[in-house]
C-alpha cells in the first residue's frame, strides 16, 4: 500500500510541476526575445516528456501487479524459504542462492511469461532493479502476445 501512496504523491507533484513550468513557459514565450522563446518552448516540451515517462511507469506497475495476482491465483509464485530482514526485504545471500533456478527456467522456456516474471522477482530480491524491470517488461509483452494470439 505504501508504494501506491508514493505513486500518488509523485503524480500530484508532477502535476504541480507541470502547472508551474507551464506558467514560466508562458511568461518566457511572451517576452518575444529569441532566447526566451526557445526556453519557453523547452519548458513546454519537458513536462510532456515527464508525464509520458510517469504514465509508462504507472502502466508497468498496473500490468506487473495484474500478472503477480494471476500467478498468485495459479499458485505459481516462488515458494522458496528465505530469510527476511526486519524491513521485509529478502536477505541478499538467500536471493542469490535461488536466482540460478529462475534463470535456468527462463533459458528452458524463453517464451513463458511466468518464467520471466519469476526471474524479475529474483532480480528484484537480489537488488538488481534494472534487470528486474526488464524481465517484468518482457513478461508483460509475452503475456500480451499470448493473450492476443
Amino acid at each position: 500500500m505504501s508504494a501506491r501512496i508514493g505513486v500518488a504523491v509523485m503524480a500530484v507533484l508532477l502535476a504541480l510541476y507541470i502547472v508551474l513550468v507551464g506558467q514560466r513557459a508562458w511568461l518566457l514565450l511572451g517576452t518575444g526575445e529569441p532566447v526566451g522563446v526557445l526556453m519557453g518552448v523547452a519548458l513546454i516540451v519537458l513536462p510532456f516528456i515527464a508525464a509520458w515517462a510517469l504514465g509508462r511507469e504507472l502502466w508497468l506497475g498496473v500490468r506487473a501487479e495484474s500478472l503477480g495476482r494471476r500467478l498468485e491465483q495459479e499458485g505459481a509464485l516462488p515458494a522458496e524459504a528465505v530469510d527476511l530482514r526486519p524491513s521485509g526485504r529478502i536477505v541478499r545471500d538467500d536471493a542469490d542462492a535461488v536466482f540460478p533456478a529462475y534463470r535456468a527456467d527462463v533459458e528452458a522456456s524463453p517464451d513463458d511469461w511466468r518464467a520471466w516474471y519469476r526471474l524479475g522477482l529474483a532480480y528484484d530480491a537480489a537488488g538488481d532493479r534494472r534487470r528486474a524491470r526488464g524481465a517484468v517488461r518482457r513478461a508483460i509483452r509475452l503475456e500480451g502476445a499470448q493473450r492476443r494470439g
